[in-house]
This record gives C-alpha cells, structure tokens and sequence, in this order.
C-alpha cells in the first residue's frame, strides 16, 4: 500500500436529506466502522459529503477494505485516492506516478477538478488544462477524449489536501441500513426471498428473518442452506436474526381437515399470523415477502388479498412487478443464487395440492379455515421457534 493512501466513499441519496441529513450520516458511519473492523484497522471521518477511509497503521489491506465499502448501503461511488499538498506541482507529480500504470496502458484519457476548498487560486477548468498538459508530455502515448475515456484522472481539492485518483468505483447505492425501521422476512430458500431482504436493505431497512421447517418433511439440509443464505445476506444486511419456525404439526392438520384446492392460501395465511406474532416481539414494523405478481398460483391478487387479509401490519413485497429473469440477475449479482438453486425443498412444497384454487374468494378461504382452530397450534409454534443471530463476516456453510 502506498503511503496516503485513502478510500474517499461519496454518498448518494443522502446528500439529498434536508434537516434529518446528520440522522443518515451517522447510521452510515457507524455502519461503515463496523464492517471495516472486520478486515482492519481503519478510521472514518466526514467532511462535504465525502467520507474518508484511512489506515491507522502501515500494512492494512486497502482491496479488501474497498470490496468491504462496495457493499455498505448509503455510498454511491467508491475512489482508491492519494494525499498530496494543495499546489499544482505537487498534484502534477503525484498523479503522474500514482496513476502511470493505469496511463501507460491507455490511449485517451480526461481530468476532470472538484475546487471544494474556494481558495485555491486556480479554478477547475484551469486545473485541468495545466494537469491535461502536464500528463501529455509525460505520456505520449495518450491523446484527450472528453467523452468517453479509458482513463480519467480526477483532482478534489478539500480542505486540509489535494486527492488524486482515477476512475470511480459504484458503491451500493441506496440508504443506510436501520434508517427506515426494521421487518421480518419470510425466507423460504428460494431464488427470490434473499433478493427481497437485499432490496429491502437497499431501503435502509433492517432485517430478521423467519423460516419454517417441516421434519421429516423437509430435511436439516434444507435448514442448513437457508441459514447459509442468511450468512451471505449479511454482507449487505448487516447481521441478521434468524428464526425457525416447526411447521409440521399445522400442515398435517390443513391437510385432514382443509380442502386440498386451499392448502398453499391457508399455509400462507398461517404462516403471516405466525411471522407478526415473531414481529412483535422482535419489534418489527413490517413484514417482507419475496412474491412477484403471477409467478405461481398463491400469488394472484386474489391470492395475495386472502394472504393479507390476517395480517395488522404492513407486507413489503418488492419483488411485486419483476419478473424471474431480473430477479435471477440481482440474486447472481449479490452471490446468493448458488446456494438457492441446491435441491433441498423448504416446507412450501410439501402437500402440495395438484390443482389450487388460482382466484380464491376470501369468504371461501376463512370458511376452510375454520374447519379446524389452529390457534393453539399456532402459539405452540411460536413458543418453540429456535432463534439464531448471524453476524456480519460468518462463514458460509453448507
């Protein structure tokens, strides 16, 4: 690592916050310190909506730190940098030996200059045509293009130094993780419910997660696979607490006693009164879902109106109108598509019925529901629920 050097993280939308600005400034510092101290020692401090990531000793992995940021909800565009003075020789130096691989290698290439400190005594656009200059003659090789360049090296001019780097990094974007409350996701184990909590990450919202096994039904292998999907949600989500649910009891009983053309409506239906009584107690405000409109027969509107129909609080579902392929892209892209697609069924494909009804009538389903009181079975899962915590940096296992 090269002496100075820093990560400068820019924020995305919070820099669009009004009075409650300081409020997302410091969800995300105190999220960035956390996760860093998991791969180093490394202060964060904030000026002019740049967050500065230094090492406090020699010989701190920058790469994994950067790789660490990438994945921080609430930074927008990641820049590996370096110090110098704020003076142009000391800036033309630098970015000629900071950046000579980067600019060896490439045949056009920009400047582009943030005055953030207004007394510097040069302006941006002179600042980049004295860089522009200086980098020609050092590197014959390169020729300008505004437009689409292979290079671009960028000078911020702050309050204390000059940083020069190259081209930006894109951060995860989004808002810090716990400011925007926190919800209980129903995770099944499937392609599209970890894509759900990461969305609802996105948002700033915190994560628990429910799960619910049905042995010998389902397998410890099934278990196993959605807690590894937990592990590697953290990276984005932060930690995560984790709840299983024994389920067999209650669809033993749907199926002596409902009609089969009801089973997957009333197992969601008990499933919800199951995850807000785990809400309440978790002080969860809402409940997360991984459903997309039409994608199997429990999720019509219809479907979806029965589901709800039990529920006193919100059901997130911000996967609603995607269809499988953009849900399998974001799942290949946050790693966990792998461990989805093992062949392990979770309790949802159990006593699967062979022609469900698509377009349920709600006074239909309260009507087979009512055919036995679930209830008791109801708190009697809940009084058995196992809870685990999962922390950023567990290793996956499988």
């Amino acid at each position: 690592m090269a002496a100075n050097e820093i990560i400068l993280a820019k924020y995305g939308e919070i820099a669009l916050k009004g009075l409650n600005k300081k409020t997302f400034e410091d969800i995300l510092m105190k999220n960035l310190r956390r996760r860093l101290r998991k791969v180093g020692a490394f202060s964060v401090t904030k000026a002019q909506s740049t967050i500065y990531i230094e090492p406090r000793e020699d010989g701190q992995d920058i790469d994994s730190a950067i790789e660490c940021v990438k994945k921080v909800f609430g930074i927008a565009a990641i820049c590996r940098a370096k110090a110098c003075e704020k003076n142009l020789e000391a800036i033309s130096e630098l970015a000629k030996t900071y950046l000579s691989d980067e600019l060896s290698l490439a045949n056009t290439f920009k400047v582009t200059a943030k005055r953030a400190d207004k007394s510097f005594p040069m302006k941006s656009p002179e600042i980049c045509m004295e860089l522009g200059g200086v980098i020609l003659d050092a590197f014959p090789n390169l020729t300008v293009d505004v437009h689409n360049p292979e290079v671009t090296v960028a000078v911020e001019i702050r309050d204390t130094h000059a940083y020069v780097h190259g081209d930006s990094i894109k951060g995860a974007g989004g808002l810090p993780v716990g400011s925007s409350g926190k919800a209980l996701l129903l995770l099944s184990g499937g392609i599209d419910s970890p894509v759900a909590g990461y969305r609802m990450a996105r948002r700033g919202v915190h994560i628990s997660a429910i799960h619910y096994v049905s042995p010998p039904y389902t397998s410890d292998r099934a278990q196993l696979k959605v807690e590894a999907l937990c592990r590697k949600m953290t990276e984005y989500c932060g930690n995560i607490a984790f709840f299983c649910v024994p389920f067999t009891e209650i669809q033993e009983e749907i199926k002596k006693n409902c009609p089969e053309e009801y089973f997957t409506i009333i197992m969601r239906r008990l499933m919800m009164k199951i995850a807000m009584k785990i809400a309440a107690q978790d002080n969860c405000s809402a409940l997360v879902t991984g459903e997309s409109i039409g994608q199997v027969a429990s999720q019509t509107m219809e479907g979806i109106t029965c589901t709800d129909a039990v529920c006193n609080i919100p059901v997130m579902r911000p996967l609603i109108a995607m269809d499988k392929t953009e849900i399998v892209e974001t799942s290949r892209e946050i790693d966990t598509f792998d461990i989805s697609t093992l062949p392990y069924e979770d309790c949802c494909t159990v006593f699967t019925p062979r022609h469900p009804r698509v377009h349920p009538h709600l006074e239909e389903v309260e009507k087979a529901e009512s055919n036995f009181d679930f209830e008791p079975l109801i708190e009697k899962a809940v009084a058995e629920t196992e809870m685990k915590i999962f922390k950023i940096g567990d290793k996956v296992i499988l």
